[in-house]
């Protein structure tokens, strides 16, 4: 038979553990190339040789919301350009009939603005309290000051020719 031997196991600390007697510091990428940095540091030594402050975060944020800001701003004054000029659409129900598909409704919509444009107008029964969200229309293109007749087959609002509310919104 062949001697044996007892050896004992050696345990190593994990590095970054307080017996390995070094210690592991949390860290993120460098903002340019990736490289290991520590936290609170943006830039390496490789990219940043000079060892120039870093942007606070404060100034990062700041700038972000500035621009958010100055972009609602673009958006509003490009939605008053685009919409200038539209409206108000008065409407009058010429006619409703019953129809195969439910009710065809006749409206006459006038743009008293001073600009084309087209308008979406909601048919809906005065006598739904709220049960009934109505129809919606889509007029044709209207040139200003001209006013259009047209007519639209609706099956949200039942084949019972009855009383009904219209009105045209300016966007």
């Amino acid at each position: 038979m062949a001697p044996t031997t007892q050896s004992t196991p050696t345990v190593v600390p994990p590095v970054g553990s307080p017996a390995s007697g070094a210690t592991h510091e949390p860290t993120h990428g460098c903002a340019r190339c990736g490289a290991p940095v520590a936290m609170g540091v943006g830039l390496c030594e490789r990219c940043n040789p000079l060892g120039l402050r870093d942007v606070s975060a404060s100034q990062v944020h700041g700038t972000v919301i500035i621009a958010v800001l100055v972009g609602f701003v673009l958006l509003a004054v490009a939605a008053r350009l685009v919409l200038n000029g539209l409206g108000p659409f008065p409407v009058t129900l010429d006619h409703v009939a019953p129809s195969s598909d439910g009710l065809a409704i006749t409206l006459s919509v006038t743009n008293e603005g001073s600009a084309v444009g087209q308008t979406t107008c909601r048919v809906s029964d005065p006598a739904a309290q709220g049960g009934s969200v109505g129809a919606f229309l889509l007029s044709p293109p209207i040139e200003p000051g001209k006013t259009v007749t047209f007519t639209q087959t609706v099956a949200a609002l039942g084949s019972t020719v009855r009383d009904f509310v219209v009105e045209c919104r300016t966007p």
